[in-house]
């Protein structure tokens, strides 16, 4: 029920406005009154009616004055006012102020409630398209991801000027400004699943992911396929470190629930500036890369000296060399990615020990065992030839130093990963033609989601979104909304159903939200759209 509030300083009058009409009979909360503004202003602000009547003369604080005040403080309130004086001043104040009606007296209470019936119907009209934007939203949360996805690569970058940065973070309304920053990387996957396939547990603890950094009012950023950069700020480092603490117990604790869950993350080191980003980001990237070199899950904290698991007692960098192991290197060929193949061959070799990679000989030795080890993922695994990875069997020349090593390490572990995701290719068209043939199936359902389909394909809802995004060259939901479009406009074109009904035949439960997403998509609502191409109807 909307509730009502009347404010009238002539007792006569409130008293028959209140007991002449039968509030709840026509759906209305009669829930107070007042005999002056300044009274009636202080229940308002208790109550929040949804409509106010109010009288323009009153003691104390008049009608204009308490609907200038309710306006300011809560613009959703409807008023409407009630004069005894046929003033042009008063009804162009009232207009001004955003009066929504403006009655004579005496008025009878039938008149008075079909207006009150002509307000209420403007605040559902208002109340339904704020839900049908909210839920628009939500559709386009996908496409969402993918713009704060590209925010981030530019912030963690460092390649764009911070003009450009805060510019973009105030068009993706993300509050990008604080005092302190630090950034947090995990990956959470199980070991019921391979790599990329579908795990309800998996998308129920990344939900629990968002939840905790919203209470910490951390920022979320899709990682890859598999993983989430959650970017802290605040205050004082006091305040950081502290949110940062609290918010990975909680993340631990939601972990536990599931035994076949495992989860690796790094945390940098924080800076006061949003150009430093890039080197907090840097440090978190080198303790994420240990979830390849470590069977364990934890969160590692990445300093400048070393890399620890948050115990004085672990040093990584004092790891004995058990580090060269080939296993090591496979697993990152399964499921690393570019991005992250620098960072986790500076863990690998720094695992070794500082001073390992000084000499020749060891240098010789791990490239010779990561070329190897690289060949026998492409033949064993990706089924190719050793001539199809097109990478160099170490040299003297390639070995000279450390550095001319470390890149031709990274670039043959590059080209692996880069194959992997070629041959898995194949498989993903026939993944995406199976998913929009579902969509042609199953487009009227109006549950039909991107959460849903990848249940159906046995694929993670992020490697789903990333391969049909690769495939179609547009995010799942515009392609489901396009779809639906289309169809609906043919039924538009070829049937004289009204448009809640084709609504409902294209998967909108919800007359309200397919109008709003018609006219929001199509440029026209579906009245202009059926006379504009039928014109000899109109």
């Amino acid at each position: 029920m909307l509730k009502v509030f009347l404010a009238e300083d002539e007792f006569v009058i409130r008293e028959g406005i209140k007991n002449n009409i039968n509030w709840g009979e026509h759906g209305y909360e009669f829930c107070g009154e007042a005999g002056d503004g300044e009274l009636a202003f202080s229940m308002i602000q208790k109550l929040q009616p949804d409509i106010l009547i109010t009288d323009i003369r009153m003691p104390f604080m008049d009608g204009l004055a308490l609907s200038r005040m309710v306006k300011a403080e809560f613009p959703g309130i409807e008023i409407i006012l009630l004069t005894g004086y046929e003033d042009f001043e008063y009804a162009k104040e009232a207009i001004r102020i955003g009066v929504a009606s403006y009655l004579s007296k005496p008025i009878s209470g039938r008149n008075l409630l079909t207006e009150i019936d002509h307000v209420a119907d403007k605040i559902i009209e208002k109340r339904k398209e704020k839900e049908a934007a909210l839920r628009y939203e939500q559709d386009m949360k996908e496409k969402a991801q993918l713009d704060k996805q590209e925010f981030f690569k530019d912030l963690v970058t460092g390649g764009r000027p911070l003009t450009y940065i805060l510019d973009r973070a105030k068009k993706l309304s993300i509050n990008i400004l604080a005092l302190r920053y630090n950034i947090v990387l995990v990956k959470i996957w199980s070991t019921r699943h391979d790599a990329g396939e579908y795990s309800g547990s998996v998308v129920k603890v990344e939900e629990k992911i968002d939840e905790i950094a919203a209470r910490y009012n951390a920022l979320v950023f899709d990682l890859n396929l598999e993983g989430k950069a959650i970017l802290f700020r605040a205050d004082s480092e006091e305040e950081l470190s502290g949110n940062i603490s609290s918010a990975l117990s909680e993340m631990k604790e939601a972990f536990a629930k599931y035994k076949h869950i495992r989860y690796y993350g790094g945390v940098g080191q924080s800076a006061e500036r949003l150009t430093d980003i890039p080197a907090v980001f840097n440090w978190a990237s080198r303790a994420f890369a240990h979830q390849y070199l470590s069977s364990d899950s934890d969160f590692l904290y990445g300093s400048e000296e070393k890399l620890d698991f948050g115990k004085d007692n672990v040093i990584l960098s004092e790891v004995d060399p058990k580090h060269i192991d080939r296993r090591l290197i496979r697993e990152f060929l399964r499921r690393g990615d570019e991005s992250e193949t620098e960072f986790f061959m500076a863990e690998f070799f720094g695992g070794m020990g500082k001073n390992a990679m000084k000499s020749t000989m060891l240098r010789q030795y791990i490239a010779m065992d990561v070329y190897f080890c690289v060949a026998e993922f492409a033949e064993s695994e990706l089924k190719l030839s050793r001539s199809e990875i097109d990478a160099s069997i170490p040299t003297a020349e390639l070995m000279a130093d450390e550095k001319t090593t470390c890149d031709y390490l990274i670039n043959i572990v590059n080209k692996a990963i880069d194959l992997r995701k070629k041959t898995a290719a194949g498989s993903y068209r026939d993944v995406v033609n199976q998913v929009i043939e579902y969509i042609e199936e199953h487009y009227a359902e109006d549950e039909l989601s991107l959460n849903q389909l990848a249940a159906v394909v046995n694929f993670s809802p992020n490697h789903l979104s990333a391969v049909f995004r690769q495939e179609t060259g547009q995010p799942f939901i515009k392609y489901l909304t396009d779809f639906r479009m289309e169809k609906a406009k043919e039924l538009l074109l070829s049937t004289s159903k009204r448009s809640n009904e084709v609504g409902l035949l294209v998967g909108y439960k919800d007359p309200h939200y397919f109008s709003f997403l018609f006219k929001k998509t199509q440029g026209v609502t579906t009245t202009q759209y059926r006379g504009a191409m039928h014109p000899e109807e109109g």
